[in-house]
């Protein structure tokens, strides 16, 4: 890459809706959007440092060069309380992206968390400090500040399309990036999709059974080809 751009405004999915988000599982929200025909999941690569944190917020995205994590520290600067910085370097082995004295400063900026597709580092620091990062990769491995890279430009994190403001949510299961215009009737999805299960758990305490309950009996009485036998495969 022989320049750089950086975008200094980003329009953000809504605030309101990524504290709904915050209500639904990635799990589910995967679902809804894969009713709606879309995906968005990381794959599962892209852990959590700390279990146990979730959160929700708007993309600020970031590409790096290799071995270079300056692009970060712009988007760090630029970003905004409740935002989710999304940070992508050119080649995974070239120099950690995340450490302690960023996280330090987005603890003290606000933001809602960090996503990498590189290396984080530092990682006792930060899961001591209550920062939610997730990465592709833990190492120690340093990094120059004088690369290019692009801040607040659509880019590619772990397969996944992340453009500027998108929403962006993370928990235990993962990483999803759901399209701002889409964020609306995906996380309405999702949360039908809670309560439903809300009510399939009452239904399970009362002694009926998931078979009949999630539509597991309709399906296998649909089969073509499948033979019971009332007996054991080694009876003689």
């Amino acid at each position: 890459m022989n320049s750089s751009k950086v975008y200094l405004r980003v329009n953000r999915v809504d605030a309101a809706l990524c504290a709904q988000a915050l209500e639904a599982t990635v799990s589910d929200l995967h679902e809804a959007a894969w009713l709606n025909g879309r995906g968005g999941l990381m794959s599962s690569r892209m852990r959590p440092l700390q279990k146990g944190r979730k959160i929700a917020g708007p993309a600020v995205t970031a590409f790096c060069a290799p071995g270079d994590n300056l692009m970060m520290h712009r988007a760090l600067y630029l970003a905004q309380p409740g935002d989710v910085l999304v940070v992508v370097v050119d080649g995974e082995n070239a120099g950690a992206q995340w450490g302690d004295m960023a996280t330090r400063y987005a603890m003290k900026k606000g933001l809602a968390g960090v996503v990498v597709q590189g290396s984080a580092r530092d990682t006792d620091t930060v899961e001591a400090l209550g920062c939610a990062v997730w990465a592709t990769q833990v190492r120690s491995i340093h990094s120059e500040k004088c690369g290019h890279g692009m801040v607040n430009a659509p880019i590619v994190c772990d397969g996944v399309t992340v453009n500027p403001g998108d929403l962006i949510v993370a928990d235990g299961d993962g990483v999803i990036c759901i399209a701002r215009q889409e964020a609306s009737t995906v996380v309405a999805g999702a949360l039908a999709r809670m309560r439903r299960e809300e009510d399939m758990a009452k239904a399970i305490e009362r002694g009926e059974a998931i078979w009949d309950l999630g539509g597991a009996a309709a399906s296998y009485a649909a089969m073509k080809n499948i033979e019971e036998i009332d007996a054991a495969f080694d009876d003689h």
